[in-house]
């Protein structure tokens, strides 16, 4: 039975390890200042719940010691995910990933406590708390390695959240049985095998960083071709331009002898008729083309240019008045220019769909540039009610099941830049979402 100097000490042996883990979880999924770790408290509760739950399997199985490890260990990885969910406001799956690569991490780092455990006559507790200290060593390794941005890049950009938390749970088991499995090796290779679990962490971790990057370069070459694709789609508008120019040139002449005669007569009215005909036409074939390409050119950053010239082509085929504004050159966007353009083409998509309900859909698009400071405004019509509290919960959509991953992945990926600011309003049929970057010092 249980005694109270028993659960002390079995309470501090959890808390250590859970101290650890919630280094490693800071790590991964990247720290936002008071408001993640006022909530840091509340992970103690794991430990506690831990400590009660293998009192009571150890009175109920008294014999099954890896049943026991192994409800145990899942327990924790359950209270982790939950805290990691409501700490860091993501969905299940994400916090669930995290939880079992932070798990990964803390077992190695036990590991390293194994190994002073055998070289040292210090006592048990005094080797955890050297164990504690010694963190501090791989988190600057993976802060280095910027393994935290890696490994949130292959949960943003992976085959699915599933799917991908399928695969670091796999990691975190394969972990936790070689660690249950350590019961079964001799005294003299329990430091190579230990060596062998650190390694094999090692090998996790740069397993995550070289899959991220393999679908970063993925992104970034379809990005690139995407640009060339565009840029050939802009000089086709401009040599549409310079076709309207001719045919413009050629009917000119003509009119120009139709109102020489009409100025002759004295036909005044009819001058000024024809004059205003003139005008209109002249801004109706060439004019806003030629707006709209001064527009594009100001936008100095290959990403988003190409993002625009690819939305505005959709748009114009799906008969959607499109007007862009951009009356300074946007040469900077003050945060990554892929994680920006992919804001921009969310917010588009969004402007696009809702655009397409109403009668005379149109979308509205404003970025200026001034002073260090980026405004980006999409407005577009809207006919739906809006639930202002639901708007940004993930899988939320007012378009139907299997929608609504666009805003919820717009505030995910806006949590890494302190500098940007959103806003959102609605009045009148018109939305309107405002993003504004600031350029870091």
């Amino acid at each position: 039975m249980f005694t109270l100097e028993a659960y002390l000490v079995s309470f501090i042996g959890t808390l250590i390890p859970h101290a650890v883990l919630a280094v490693y979880l800071f790590v991964i999924m990247g720290t936002r200042g008071w408001r993640v770790l006022k909530k840091l408290p509340a992970f103690l509760i794991s430990p506690l719940l831990a400590v009660l739950l293998a009192a009571g399997l150890y009175t109920l199985l008294p014999n099954h010691g890896v049943i026991r490890v192994c409800m145990t260990t899942l327990a924790i990885l359950l209270m982790s995910t939950l805290w990691v969910q409501w700490a860091w406001r993501t969905e299940f799956w994400r916090a669930f990933s995290a939880a079992c690569m932070g798990g990964v991490f803390q077992m190695a780092t036990s590991c390293l406590s194994q190994i002073l455990i055998l070289y040292s006559d210090l006592p048990l507790a005094a080797v955890m708390a050297v164990g504690l200290v010694m963190v501090p060593a791989p988190v600057f390794l993976l802060y280095r390695l910027r393994f935290g941005h890696w490994f949130r890049l292959l949960l943003e950009e992976g085959f699915s959240q599933r799917w991908t938390a399928l695969f670091f749970f796999a990691m975190e088991v394969a972990m936790e049985a070689f660690l249950i499995l350590q019961v079964g090796v001799r005294p003299e290779y329990l430091v190579p095998y230990y060596v062998l679990v650190l390694a094999m962490a090692a090998l996790e971790a740069g397993l995550v960083i070289y899959l991220a990057r393999r679908l970063d370069d993925t992104r970034k070459m379809e990005a690139q071709q995407d640009i060339i694709a565009q840029q050939q789609l802009y000089e086709r508008d401009l040599e549409a331009i310079r076709q309207e120019v001719r045919s413009f040139r050629h009917d000119y002449k003509n009119l120009l002898a139709g109102l020489s005669e009409q100025a002759d007569k004295g036909e005044l009215d009819q001058l000024r008729t024809a004059l205003s005909e003139l005008d209109t036409g002249f801004d109706r074939r060439i004019g806003e083309k030629i707006r709209a390409s001064t527009q594009i050119g100001n936008v100095c950053v290959p990403q988003v240019r190409s993002l625009l010239l690819s939305k505005l082509a959709a748009m114009g085929e799906q008969k959607i008045d499109c007007r862009m504004e951009a009356l300074y050159p946007v040469e900077r966007v003050g945060m990554d220019p892929w994680d920006f353009t992919r804001c921009l083409g969310i917010l588009l998509d969004n402007a696009a769909e809702a655009a397409l309900e109403t009668d005379t859909p149109w979308v509205e698009i404003v970025l200026l540039s001034q002073k260090g400071r980026l405004s980006l405004r999409v407005s577009n019509p809207y006919i739906r009610t809006i639930d202002p509290d639901k708007i940004w919960t993930e899988n939320f959509s007012t378009k139907g099941e299997g929608r609504g991953l666009g805003l919820s992945g717009y505030q995910r990926i806006l949590t890494g830049y302190p500098n940007a600011a959103t806003s959102t309003a609605w009045a009148g049929g018109v939305f309107v979402q405002e993003l504004t970057v600031e350029e870091k010092a």
